[in-house]
């Protein structure tokens, strides 16, 4: 059971603020979700190859290929905010 104080340490982390309401909500659906992958790990696995898709994916990556990109212009013409020709974005806060 994933109790309040771990939920509030998970927010924390995830920079998320919730309020009490919340905080029990989560800590319900975080229970119920490590439940499930506790079921998961009680499967017999031996001889399953790892895999990335559910089902068969062919030619899933295209290979690298480097390509011309936007003018930098026409990148930071829709930008709401430029400084020193980047985007400019704000500082994060502690």
């Amino acid at each position: 059971m994933i109790d309040r104080v771990q939920v509030l340490h998970v927010a924390r982390l995830a920079r998320l603020r919730l309020d009490d309401d919340e905080v029990a909500r989560m800590s319900g659906e975080l229970s119920k979700i490590l439940g499930h992958v506790e079921k998961i790990g009680e499967l017999d696995l031996e001889g399953v190859a790892p895999t990335t898709h559910v089902v068969e994916v062919s030619s899933a990556l295209r290979p690298d290929e480097p390509r011309p990109s936007l003018p930098r212009e026409v990148a930071l013409a829709q930008a709401p905010a430029v400084a020193d020709d980047g985007f400019l974005v704000p500082s994060p806060q502690a």
